[in-house]
């Protein structure tokens, strides 16, 4: 007969637990196994033709002697099979263990049986050998296998991940690609930031731009900083690093979005914004920041002018170029090619630039994030699209979250980028308790927050 099984896994159980549950769960289903399905569908209220469990089945058979032969007075009669015979897929999925105690140490197989109306051949096969490759984790005495410890290794820790593909990740090395010279695609990332800067925030009707990423700095009390100095180190950065003058343009004959490394040939044309003004009052200044902040209109992606530098002097501009205590220095970058971590590199870089007047790197075998951008093309996805697919499952991403509230936004309604905007200090107790807690815990302080 077919009966529902519906268990609730623990990614973080050991095998040993997981085999616990399911040895629980068939048990208790043995002793109400007489009560027809039928019934049971009956009794919830679902007609069997929309239940989609149903299309999964999962079989054991256990083979024996009193079937294989068949004698008719004289004559006796040896089951064969025909392994290579059409498969009639009745099921979506169904998969069948077969044990047979005749066979030479108690031969187990599996026999795996997919619907060409969802699954192709080359998927099917796939499957089968990643069952295959987590049986021989689990169970095998090669000393070839990393075989997990059933008692303490969660399942989670499982490698599902093929031979083939585990050479292919592992052919993927990280280096300068000689023949990229200075245009490659966009990154994965770089894609889905420029469509939606391009889609989402349309100039003249949504003015938010997302993707500015000012740092402010202002110098400490009798300090001084050459502007002229400051500039000459920042075009030495921007030559090192060449994504800080890259740009990002639709190829419409390739229908793909490309990253273009823009040439530093002429020592006179400027590769990034570099520009100064002024303020007299916090009302002055505060603007100039929040122009900074959300003025869309401060980078040009298809130029590569994708880094700017902008001086703030209090009340004039300084006539001998030095900056003081009160004057205010951003450095502002698109976010297509910078974020948070590269921050620590930039400052580096930029002090060691200002500091000496030159900056040392072999343009020969520095990896770029061109080089970066092409090997990503270029790696296994099968792992990551298995997580997700498994992740997301049952997920109803396109549509909203039953969450209490009454506000919805309407489907042609344009974000304005107005909002408003809280914030609280722990303080000294709360910090310290939950440091301690992370710690004592070991969690990073990320995940707690989050």
């Amino acid at each position: 007969s077919t009966l529902p099984y519906r268990l609730e896994i623990d990614s973080n159980w050991p095998f040993d637990e997981l085999v616990k549950h399911v040895r629980e769960k068939c048990l208790s289903i043995l002793e109400h196994s007489h009560y027809p399905l039928q019934h049971i569908l009956a009794d919830l209220h679902i007609n069997q033709s929309n239940i989609s469990f149903l299309e999964a089945i999962y079989d054991f058979i256990t083979s024996s002697s009193d079937s294989d032969e068949l004698s008719l007075d004289e004559a006796t009669l040896i089951q064969v099979s025909f392994e290579e015979s059409l498969e009639v897929a009745k099921f979506d999925f169904m998969l069948t263990f077969v044990h047979n105690p005749m066979l030479e140490n108690n031969r187990l197989s599996f026999h795996l049986t997919c619907s060409h109306d969802l699954f192709d051949e080359i998927t099917v096969t796939n499957i089968g050998r990643r069952l295959e490759c987590c049986f021989q984790q689990l169970f095998s005495s090669n000393d070839t296998v990393n075989r997990i410890d059933t008692c303490f290794t969660y399942i989670s820790k499982i490698n599902l991940i093929l031979p083939e593909e585990t050479e292919e990740m592992a052919n993927i090395i990280f280096c300068r690609q000689s023949h990229i010279i200075n245009e490659a695609p966009a990154s994965f990332a770089q894609i889905r930031l420029w469509y939606n800067e391009c889609v989402h925030f349309t100039p003249h009707i949504s003015q938010v731009p997302i993707y500015n990423m000012p740092f402010f700095y202002s110098l400490n009390s009798h300090d001084t900083l050459s502007a002229q100095h400051l500039r000459d180190a920042l075009r030495l950065v921007i030559t090192k690093h060449e994504s800080l003058r890259t740009s990002l343009i639709f190829h419409t004959e390739s229908d793909l979005i490309l990253q273009r490394i823009i040439a530093m040939n002429n020592y006179n044309r400027q590769r990034f914004t570099f520009i100064e003004s002024t303020y007299t009052a916090h009302e002055q200044l505060k603007h100039i920041l929040h122009e900074e902040k959300y003025n869309p209109q401060l980078f040009d992606l298809t130029q590569g002018l994708v880094f700017r530098c902008h001086i703030i002097y209090y009340k004039q501009i300084s006539s001998n170029g030095l900056l003081s205590d009160k004057d205010v220095l951003i450095f502002n970058f698109h976010q297509s090619v910078f974020d948070y971590p590269s921050m620590n590199i930039f400052l580096h870089d930029l002090n060691q630039a200002y500091t000496t007047g030159q900056l040392l790197y072999d343009d020969n075998t520095t990896l770029r994030y061109l080089d970066y951008a092409v090997l990503e093309q270029q790696m296994s996805m099968i792992g990551a699209s298995m997580f997700w697919l498994d992740v997301l499952h049952d997920c109803k991403l396109d549509q909203p979250l039953s969450l209490p509230f009454d506000r919805h936004r309407l489907a042609n309604e344009h974000r304005t980028g107005r909002g408003t905007s809280i914030s609280f200090d722990f303080g000294q107790d709360l910090s310290h308790h939950f440091l301690i807690y992370a710690s004592s815990n070991n969690i990073s302080l990320e995940y707690l927050a989050l």
